[in-house]
């Protein structure tokens, strides 16, 4: 369950990022996170764990310093002795915003599930701190993590996708990220196959799903965001079929939003937003 919020306070935004964002133009979704985190006197702690690549912080150092932020911090966690220590710790307590870069999800889980660092990160964001992650960043914010699997296809099937725990900053979606770009419907319709309770959020790369503490997502990048919803499923063969088996859904409803629509997670409702009409 996420880390419960004060009596009169606010959870802070959670931002998954589907991968691959402006990093040289406009870059509208990584300074919308900026903004967020405050702007010139932003305090942003940057956890590249997830990567294998000795720059990615320094990347992110870079870009969130161009904006103007006041402090970077780079906290890169090998071992989960790492994440105990105490000074590292206080680093991310002490943030004004929290950034997870992308790489491999199952790395960021098995070094930092269930340290002292996961749950720094789990209270500062229910004490308002916004938390984004791009790529396997963003998997790993939701309880239920998609750790891998097929995605090749639109068609659910039963051994299509592996999940596991996350840092549940919420429970109410899951998360997967590039997908459009690898076809990742199939897969992410197997997870809700798994667990119909939560909403699906397939984030395209250069897009972000902003979940401002209202539980109302807001779209922003060039992209889009599938929002597959299977709270009224009918029906889901996923107990009767195994290995490569297609598995059988009924019901489920799916909303395409774009840069501007809006999702209310509590309502289950989306609406255009700022997008102009459809005209008749």
């Amino acid at each position: 369950m996420p880390s419960k919020v004060a009596e009169g306070a606010q959870r802070g935004w959670i931002v998954p990022i589907g991968g691959a964002e402006d990093k040289q133009n406009d870059m509208r979704v990584l300074r919308k996170f900026f903004e967020l985190c405050g702007g010139q006197g932003a305090e942003i702690a940057v956890i590249p764990t997830a990567s294998k690549l000795n720059d990615t912080g320094d990347r992110y150092e870079q870009l969130f310093g161009g904006m103007g932020a006041r402090n970077v911090h780079v906290l890169d966690f090998d071992t989960r002795r790492d994440a105990r220590e105490r000074n590292r710790v206080a680093r991310i307590e002490q943030a004004s915003g929290i950034f997870i870069t992308g790489g491999n999800q199952l790395r960021l889980s098995t070094i930092l599930g269930g340290t002292p660092v996961a749950q720094a990160i789990r209270a500062c964001n229910a004490h308002g701190i916004p938390v984004g992650g791009t790529s396997a960043g963003a998997g790993i914010l939701s309880e239920h993590m998609i750790a891998g699997g097929d995605s090749d296809s639109a068609t659910p099937r039963a051994n299509s996708v592996r999940l596991a725990p996350g840092l549940g900053l919420t429970n109410r979606v899951v998360i997967d990220q590039h997908f459009r770009q690898r076809d990742r419907l199939g897969r992410l319709l197997a997870a809700l196959a798994y667990n119909p309770f939560a909403i699906g959020l397939g984030v395209d790369e250069d897009t972000a799903a902003f979940i401002g503490p209202d539980n109302v997502i807001e779209v922003e990048g060039s992209g889009a965001v599938t929002v597959v919803d299977a709270d009224d499923l009918q029906y889901s063969s996923m107990a009767q079929v195994d290995g490569d088996a297609p598995v059988c859904m009924l019901g489920a409803q799916i909303h395409i939003l774009t840069a501007g629509a809006t999702y209310n997670l509590e309502t289950r409702k989306a609406a255009a937003g700022t997008l102009s009409p459809v005209k008749e």
